[in-house]
């Protein structure tokens, strides 16, 4: 019984402790809940402080800025309506200042209605008077004013005529007996005054050997040096029983000057194969091209010639491998050009122009690709393309009367060509007719396609086709040395006959590196 409510007891005082400590509990609960709640107040307090403050000084940042805009816009608005107010005032006074003007201009209009009509009445008075003397005259003379004046310009007009022939009928015979003496003197005192060689130029040119055994390193095993230099350069090479030397033969004098300077450099390195020759005449053909530039550089220094297009300077340096008639063509043109510039300082002409229209006279006969127009049209155009004068152009068309004479210059140039041409030894008619059949051999395959080079060779006697072994294979190879037999025989006269030779090679190249 004791130990039940001992129990009891223990149970109840523990009900009264968790009760208690409940409750206690709860208090603390209470007023830390109560903390946080007065914390979170103040915070909030705090923030909203922050915010308003924030929320004030942006207030004042945009109050600030709005002013600021509205002074500007104020500023603005007053300077345009200052700049108003100054064009009105300016206005007013242009204003002013016509009005001014026309009331001058009035005044002055007046005046000069009043001095028109003074001066109208005195023409008036004036013409009356004239028509009184007038009358009186024909009263007095029994001829109208008309009547008499005709009969003063007939008079006036047979004088005149009669006085003119007279004058005309001295200057006639004084000019017969003077005009072909002076004429004769300035184109003697020309000749004399302009010394020129005699020239010939050849097909053949010799090329000396220091022994025989350099022939057999020049035709090579099997000929293969010496078909490949003629291949390469266009000229054959014959090669005899002439001790120490061989012949390079062909019509273009460039060409021959080619093969020359590769054999030349060829037998003094020593290496003479296929590959060495076609490297050889490459370098070589851009040498001669340099050449060409200075030669013609050097002659228009020699002549004074300045300010002359780099296209016509070339030109001018090609003529030294042409050839007119057997006449080097730019010796030729020297002399024309010095034979030109003599003749017109003795009339009193531009001595510089006429030199300049006596060397270009005939640069229409260096083309490569030659037109089928007259040289002398030929050489207009290009003189005209690069812009040369028209007295020049007109002297270069006209020296062989293909175009109407427009200047002085154009009779000078013809004359001065004519002088130089016809010089005893200058020239010689059959060289040119066999360079223009060789030409013409040559361009004849250069129609067919898939020729690449020709080379009219054995002084016309072999033509040389090279074609592109991608273009033409066998069958057609044969087929174009066919076809070119029958249009040579029907387009050409030649004595003898022409071998056509078409050549057709693969060549397979690659680098070992």
């Amino acid at each position: 019984m004791e130990n039940l409510i001992m129990i009891a007891i223990a149970l109840v005082s523990l009900v009264i402790g968790f009760i208690l400590a409940s409750y206690f509990v709860r208090k603390a609960l209470e007023r830390k809940s109560n903390n946080i709640l007065i914390e979170a107040e103040e915070k909030a307090e705090i923030l909203k402080k922050e915010k308003i403050l924030q929320a004030k000084e942006k207030f004042l940042q945009l109050k600030s800025e709005h002013e600021n805009y509205v002074l500007e816009k104020n500023s603005n608005l007053n300077k345009a309506e200052n700049r108003i107010k100054q064009k009105e005032t300016a206005l007013n006074q242009k204003l002013e200042d016509v009005n001014r003007k026309n009331r001058e201009v009035s005044t002055i209009k007046e005046n000069l209605t009043k001095q028109l009509d003074i001066v109208t009445l005195k023409e008036t008075s004036v013409e009356k008077m004239h028509n009184q003397q007038l009358e009186q005259l024909e009263a007095i003379s029994g001829l109208s004013a008309t009547e008499a004046k005709e009969r003063m310009i007939e008079v006036i007009k047979d004088e005149a005529k009669s006085d003119a022939m007279v004058y005309i009928s001295e200057i006639k015979e004084e000019a017969k007996l003077t005009a072909n003496q002076e004429a004769k003197k300035i184109v003697i005192e020309t000749i004399q005054r302009t010394a020129a060689e005699y020239t010939i130029e050849n097909t053949v040119s010799v090329f000396p050997l220091d022994s025989d055994e350099v022939k057999g390193r020049i035709i090579g095993r099997e000929g293969r040096n010496i078909r490949t230099l003629e291949a390469m350069t266009g000229i054959e090479i014959i090669i005899d029983d002439s001790p120490d030397a061989i012949l390079l033969s062909g019509f273009d004098p460039v060409r021959r000057e080619i093969a020359r300077l590769s054999l030349h450099k060829l037998v003094t390195d020593g290496r003479i194969h296929p590959a060495r020759i076609e490297e050889v005449v490459n370098k070589t053909k851009k040498q001669i091209e340099q050449e060409i530039m200075e030669t013609g550089k050097r002659t228009l220094i020699d002549l004074g010639i300045h300010n002359m297009h780099t296209e016509l300077v070339k030109m001018v340096g090609r003529m030294k491998y042409r050839s007119s008639y057997g006449q080097n063509l730019l010796q030729h043109s020297i002399e024309v050009a010095n034979l030109s510039a003599t003749m017109a300082s003795e009339l009193g002409l531009d001595t510089k122009k006429a030199k300049r229209a006596g060397l270009l006279h005939d640069i229409g006969k260096v083309p490569e690709n030659e037109p089928d127009l007259p040289h002398a049209l030929l050489g207009m155009k290009m003189a005209e393309k690069f812009r040369e004068t028209a007295e020049i152009c007109n002297a270069i068309g006209a020296h062989h009367d293909e175009i109407e004479m427009t200047s002085l210059l154009s009779p000078i140039v013809q004359v001065c060509d004519a002088i130089s041409g016809a010089r005893p030894g200058a020239r010689r008619e059959i060289v040119d007719a066999y360079i223009q059949r060789l030409k013409k051999l040559e361009n004849l395959a250069l129609e067919y396609s898939g020729v690449v080079k020709t080379y009219a060779i054995q002084a016309g006697r072999e033509l040389r086709v090279i074609v592109g072994a991608d273009k033409i294979n066998d069958n057609q190879a044969m087929e174009l040395s066919y076809d070119l037999s029958k249009k040579i025989q029907e387009e050409m006269t030649y004595p003898g006959q022409i071998k056509i030779t078409v050549i057709r090679e693969t060549r397979a190249i690659n680098y070992a590196k």
